[in-house]
Parts: C-alpha cells; sequence; structure tokens
C-alpha cells in the first residue's frame, strides 16, 4: 500500500461521455471500485496508486507528500483536483479517509471540482468536538464524558482526541506530558468500556435510512492503542439498541442537514449506547455491506451517496426511510495486514496478491514498506458471524507466510 512515491498521473482510456467521479482519500480504492461497479468513468487521487485502484480508474494521481508517512500533501492534493475540475462530463468528487485535515482548505481553494458530500457548515457540526458534543447533549443522546480543559481527577482512564484524525491513529492515552489546555480541535474524553462498533447510513432531506452495523477491528501500536485494524459485519443488533442508535442518527441528520453515505460509531456495553464521532463521509465499512448483500446494491453504494448528494434521493427499494427487513445473505470482515518486518515488494508477490480473491489494496512491485506499515487489505465472507473472525486470522496467516517465502532476485524488482 504504501506509495513508491514515483508514480505518475495515470491515463488509460480517453475521455468518452459517460460521467466521471473523482474520489479522494489516502487510499482511494475502496470507492474507485464502488464507482466504477455504478458505471462511473472513474478519476483517483492517493497516496499508494495500488494496481486495484488504477484497475478501477482510468486516471490516478499520487498526492502523498513523499515523505514515506501517511500524509497528503496539500498543494499536490489542490493542484490535481484543479486539473481534474477541468475534465468535461464530471459530476465532483467524494471525499474518503485522511482528507479531514484538508476539509477547510478545499472548500475555500478556486477552481474545485464540485463536491459530493455534505456542506462545510454539516461537517463543522459533526467534526468540531467544542459543537458536537453539546448538541449531542441537547438532543439527549449519550457520549462519554468529554472535557476541553485537563480532566481534573488525574490523567487515569482519560484519551486525548483530535477532530481531524481518522483510523485510531488520533487516539491517545492521557498522560502527565499531554498539555494542560486542548490544542485546537484536540480534546479529552472519558475511556468507557463495551465494544466499538459502527453504523452506516444514507442521508438525505434531513432524513437518514440505516444500512447496517458493524463491529470495529482495533489493534494496538506502540504508543496507539485503538489503530484501526478492520471491521466485520452485518451485525444484528437487539432490536431497542438498534431502535437507540436509529434514533440518535435520525435526531443529529434532522438536525444538522448531513448528506449522502455517512457512519456514526459508538461504544456498546450491553444494552448501553454511548456515540463516540461522526464520519462525514463513506466509510470503509461500505464494502462490507456490498459484499454481504449483492443484490441491495447492484450498483454499488457509492451511486447511492451520488443520488443522494445530487437529487436528495434513497435506493428506490426502500420503503418509508427503512431498509427491507429481508436482508439475508453471509456476513463479511475486513482487516488490514501489516508487515512483520521490513521488505520490497516484488513482482511475484504483487502478482499473488492481484489474484488472490482475498486481497485488496494491492502494492505496485518495487514497493518499500516497512514494519508495521499496511501491506494490503483482506476481505472474506463466512456463513455466520461467529466465523468471521478465524476467517480473517487464516488468511492473515497465509499471508503472513507468503511474504515470508515469496522471493525474487533483485533484478526481478522492478525500481521505485
Amino acid at each position: 500500500m504504501p506509495s513508491t512515491g514515483s508514480l505518475q498521473p495515470a491515463v488509460k482510456p480517453a475521455l468518452s461521455r459517460t460521467p466521471y467521479v473523482a474520489v479522494v482519500g489516502l487510499s482511494a480504492r475502496m470507492l474507485a471500485q464502488s464507482a466504477a461497479r455504478a458505471g462511473f468513468n472513474v478519476i483517483a487521487l492517493d497516496m499508494f496508486g495500488d494496481r486495484d485502484t488504477q484497475q478501477h480508474a482510468c486516471l490516478w494521481f499520487d498526492i502523498g507528500d513523499g515523505s514515506g508517512a501517511l500524509r497528503i500533501d496539500r498543494d499536490r492534493l489542490l493542484d490535481a483536483l484543479a486539473r481534474v475540475a477541468r475534465i468535461p462530463h464530471l459530476l465532483g468528487f467524494i471525499a474518503g479517509s485522511g482528507i479531514e485535515p484538508l476539509a477547510g482548505a478545499l472548500q475555500c481553494a478556486p477552481h474545485m471540482p464540485h463536491f459530493l458530500g455534505n456542506s462545510a457548515e454539516a461537517c463543522a457540526a459533526v467534526r468540531d468536538p467544542q459543537r458536537f458534543f453539546p448538541l449531542l447533549d441537547t438532543l439527549d443522546i449519550a457520549h462519554p464524558a468529554v472535557t476541553f480543559t485537563r480532566p481534573a481527577d488525574g490523567q487515569a482512564g482519560w484519551l486525548v482526541k483530535h477532530a481531524n484524525g481518522c483510523g485510531g491513529m488520533h487516539v491517545k492515552p492521557l498522560d502527565a506530558s499531554a498539555q494542560n489546555e486542548a490544542a485546537a480541535g484536540t480534546y479529552f474524553q472519558r475511556l468507557v468500556t463495551g465494544h466499538p462498533m459502527s453504523a452506516l447510513f444514507i442521508a438525505a432531506r434531513r432524513e437518514a435510512v440505516v444500512v447496517g452495523y458493524a463491529k470495529q477491528l482495533v489493534m494496538n501500536a506502540g504508543a496507539l492503542p485503538f489503530v484501526h485494524a478492520g471491521s466485520t459485519g452485518p451485525v444484528d443488533l437487539p432490536r431497542n439498541v438498534a431502535g437507540k442508535v436509529d434514533a440518535a442518527i435520525r435526531a443529529i441528520v434532522a438536525r444538522v442537514g448531513l448528506t449522502g453515505i455517512n457512519s456514526i460509531d459508538f461504544m456498546l456495553d450491553g444494552e448501553s449506547v454511548q456515540v463516540l464521532e461522526i464520519n462525514a463521509r463513506p466509510s470503509s465499512t461500505m464494502a462490507l455491506y456490498e459484499r454481504a448483500w449483492p443484490a441491495l446494491w447492484p450498483r454499488g453504494l457509492i451511486a447511492c451517496h451520488i443520488d443522494a448528494c445530487l437529487h436528495g434521493k434513497f435506493p428506490e427499494f426502500v420503503r418509508g426511510h427503512a431498509m427491507p427487513p429481508d436482508r439475508t445473505g453471509p456476513h463479511a470482515g475486513q482487516r488490514v495486514l501489516f508487515a512483520p518486518h521490513g521488505f520490497t515488494v516484488t513482482q511475484a508477490f504483487s502478482d499473488a496478491c492481484l489474484d488472490d480473491p482475498v486481497c485488496r489494496d494491492v502494492p505496485q512491485p518495487g514497493t518499500r514498506i516497512e514494519a508495521g506499515q499496511p501491506v494490503c487489505t483482506l476481505e472474506v465472507t463466512a456463513r455466520s458471524a461467529d466465523d468471521v473472525p478465524h476467517a480473517l486470522e487464516r488468511e492473515r496467516t497465509r499471508l503472513l507466510q507468503r511474504i515470508a517465502t515469496c522471493h525474487e532476485s533483485a533484478h526481478d524488482v522492478i525500481p521505485g
């Protein structure tokens, strides 16, 4: 997944009259795949240029900062989007994970394509912690205790978070070295017990439809105890618990006016639901529902997102702003495979992953991946929810073995 840093914009077919959609993020593969499924011409802007990303996109732009860190270069992003804006038949661009710190720049910069997503005001209402948590209090929606000054009862049991973070990389335990006051966008949140969960929903005209619920997979990565490692779902929640989550979503959407596909993160402890945050963009859990319920989404969820953003429309089969009750099918899971040690991706390894039905975000040959960095994403399905974690672990073990055994001589490796 990490970029070689030398890939150039990839142009495949000549521009056509089929509508174009641009997708932007740290990794744009999932959005590109869903948009291509809907029949759009796709333009992808991300840091990696993974092989399957470029399979689904007719153009690709590298927007990484070249440092090897998971960081988007602001100027490269704005320049790429300004170039994309000149493409005929472009509907607009969709932002995915990692764009949060640059949201303000995208809203203010000239010559940008039409943004297919939430308004700046709606996004700020749920992403600014000093607005979001008072809103939850006003709506009588439970959430962990939050403060914007150093907690009076010391550091034990508190977390430090940043509003513009993603993937759990912005969540750290409060320690003695933490600042007494939260810097702009940061806040202190009480650590609570339970399982991290999420719900994906479609919003339009201040109403919302819940697509499904998922369990979040997190891992400890050094000083970061809650790094996002994947998700499993759809999860069947007890009716009263699902009712609490759905009511919270509807209340927030009615007040704020969110649009398109968004997700809500919450902690579930028995029947207790405490809201953590809103991701005001399409979430990675989209892939679970497209994989588990393909008949429900023949054109993919990004098509639903675009219909909601451009036309205020829900999917045609939705009745009374609720999903059909007979959503049956397998359960799905996705898990990020992190490198056990540093290695350079060989042609053989990249080819094997591209041909592997469980591998997504396939790195380019010649890519250098350091220990602890993401290699690819594993996607599985299973007949029962309990079988999904076991299937993910089996595939993880198999791919780790591939890393250990798939070697080529140096002259077979494509240089970065």
